[in-house]
């Protein structure tokens, strides 16, 4: 299989349809959750090689002033909860150069915390770490692009508040990110040349 110079990598095909990607961008479904991300970022960076991974998916917001489609700037992993031996968030018993706690895109935008739960209200925790918005994925995403070298960015629609009416909102909303995701993907196709 020829190299793709860019994959998008998205949980569920309800989220984007792969037939609308240009030329020159894989969209490859990774399945929810962490491990299922992990798996397919790290086969999809070991067999195609990209130049760039771009994450598009879901999310719910933490912050109520966010709508919409939104960049992430950082991603930390938000149920990494094994205290005593490490603080919320950081991995225990490793060094901090090989796990971070926060991974940085590169690029500006919102605070995201990924988690295998689904949210449905905010903790205070999130809350202290200015989590702008939760998701699934993203966090193991760009964990094996940092291992692998590989440049990542990432785009969530907001689709429900994290609150009682999560699960509701979420399946009357997961279709509706991806004309935003294509109406933007050309401008940061332009960045990555």
């Amino acid at each position: 299989m020829p190299a793709s110079p860019i994959i998008i990598l998205t949980a569920l095909p309800n989220e984007l349809d792969a037939a609308d990607a240009p030329a020159g961008v894989d969209v490859v479904y990774c399945g929810v959750g962490k491990v299922n991300a992990a798996l397919c970022a790290a086969q999809a960076i070991i067999e195609r090689r990209p130049r760039l991974v771009i994450n598009f998916g879901t999310a719910g917001k933490i912050d109520p002033l966010h709508d919409g489609l939104l960049e992430i700037s950082a991603v930390l992993q938000r149920d990494m909860m094994a205290m005593p031996l490490a603080p919320r968030g950081v991995t225990p018993l490793m060094p901090q150069h090989e796990q971070p706690a926060r991974l940085e895109s590169g690029h500006p935008g919102v605070v995201c915390g990924t988690g295998d739960s689904f949210v449905t209200a905010a903790d205070d925790w999130l809350l202290q770490q200015e989590v702008d918005l939760v998701d699934m994925e993203l966090f193991a995403i760009a964990r094996v692009c940092r291992h692998f070298g590989v440049p990542w960015r990432a785009f969530k629609f907001i689709t429900d508040g994290a609150d009682d009416e999560a699960a509701m909102d979420w399946e009357a909303k997961v279709h509706l990110g991806a004309e935003l995701f294509w109406r933007h993907l050309p401008q940061v196709l332009a960045q990555h040349g």
